[in-house]
């Protein structure tokens, strides 16, 4: 593995980076969307004979952190080619590949993917949305809450469990598995809940009361559930910290701009090592980032899940907390000018934080590196 990125990954960030700039800040989302998908960057990790362009996660994760450092980030990157498509493509029948992967790769389609529940929280041994069998496929009932663009997806890749039998009336085993619900089927219910964070995808709780799926509405095994979650969990951490080191960059060259050009006695503000000083710290903390990002993504696609699992986890920690550090010195650098509309800086504020939270906390990523790779004892 080299840290020196080929030519063909460097033509990629330049060419994403320029449709970046073409769109900018007050991009329309929809409209981006769609000159991705079109361009292939949307499918660039899909297999080509499904209309991807035959790369991985890292080329996948340099679209992302470049759309983001334009100021002009697709959330749903990390949901629908990075998770979702992932899963089908790894795990899917043939079918749902034929279904799905072309128009997840060209932006036509687009999946959205639920896991969270009300009261399981990180904990995904607690999730209680249950698939039963009927006779012609499967019965899903839960509820799920921090759904991503339920509204703009075709469809939402629900993660269930299937009910095992205990014994001594323990209660049942959990076996995860995963189902591709139509945004239209019938008991799919969505609310949108009120969020202060500003963001074009809107975040849902959905209630599934007994929704009736055929039985090819199951992707992958019954039985391998936890191996078919962790594929597509991987690249979802992997790609929540190219959205953080996007927006890290967007919001320090911002900044930088500022600095060189503010002058308030004699020299511009960032001749001042006070303020120099730290935006060179918090550009030095995002390319750390990047690096174990690369790292992540070039493990999982050498096929080193286990290995990609504690970069991935290390790589979306760093990133989410570069990217804090980088908004909140790029509003300071600013000062009032930092909270107005005008240079879009302040909004960074609320939404570099949602790489600290989601979609896994940094406490729960210190516990599984705490016990995976130092080998300390578990507290719960």
């Amino acid at each position: 593995m080299t840290v020196i990125e080929s030519q063909d990954h460097r033509d990629l960030r330049a060419a994403v980076a320029a449709l970046g700039r073409r769109h900018g800040q007050s991009y329309d989302r929809a409209t981006l969307w769609a000159e991705a998908g079109k361009l292939g960057y949307l499918g660039v990790n899909l297999p080509e004979e499904y209309g991807g362009g035959g790369g991985g996660i890292s080329e996948l994760s340099i679209v992302l952190e470049e759309s983001g450092a334009a100021g002009c980030p697709l959330l749903m990157m990390i949901v629908s080619p990075a998770i979702c498509a992932t899963v089908i493509a790894r795990f899917g029948t043939e079918e749902q590949k034929r279904t799905w992967l072309p128009g997840l790769a060209d932006g036509s389609l687009s999946m959205a993917f639920g896991i969270t529940e009300p009261d399981a929280g990180s904990n995904a041994h607690r999730i209680t949305t249950t698939a039963r069998r009927t006779a012609d496929g499967w019965s899903l009932t839960g509820r799920k809450v921090f759904v991503s663009g339920v509204d703009i997806a075709d469809a939402t890749l629900i993660v269930g469990r299937t009910e095992t039998a205990s014994s001594r009336g323990a209660a049942p085993a959990l076996k995860p598995c995963l189902f591709i619900v139509p945004r239209d089927a019938e008991g799919f219910h969505r609310s949108a809940i009120d969020m202060e964070l500003q963001a074009q995808e809107k975040q849902f709780e959905l209630v599934l009361d007994d929704v009736r799926l055929p039985a090819d509405a199951l992707v992958g095994e019954e039985d391998a559930g936890l191996l078919q979650l962790f594929a597509g969990l991987n690249p979802e951490r992997i790609m929540t910290a190219a959205f953080a080191i996007g927006m890290g960059r967007y919001a320090l060259t911002k900044a930088v701009d500022y600095a060189k050009e503010r002058q308030v006695w004699k020299d511009p503000i960032g001749a001042h090592q006070a303020i120099a000083h730290p935006l060179a710290q918090a550009h030095i903390e995002l390319e750390l980032a990047r690096l174990m990002m690369q790292k992540a993504a070039a493990l999982y696609d050498a096929g080193d899940d286990v290995g990609a699992g504690e970069a991935a986890n290390m790589a979306k920690y760093a990133a989410g907390e570069a990217c804090v550090k980088a908004v909140d010195q790029a509003v300071h650098t600013l000062g009032g000018n930092g909270l107005t509309r005008e240079y879009g800086l302040a909004k960074l504020v609320t939404a570099a934080r949602v790489a600290r939270i989601a979609p896994v906390s940094r406490e729960m990523i210190l516990n599984y590196v705490s016990h995976q790779s130092l080998g300390l004892p578990k507290s719960y």
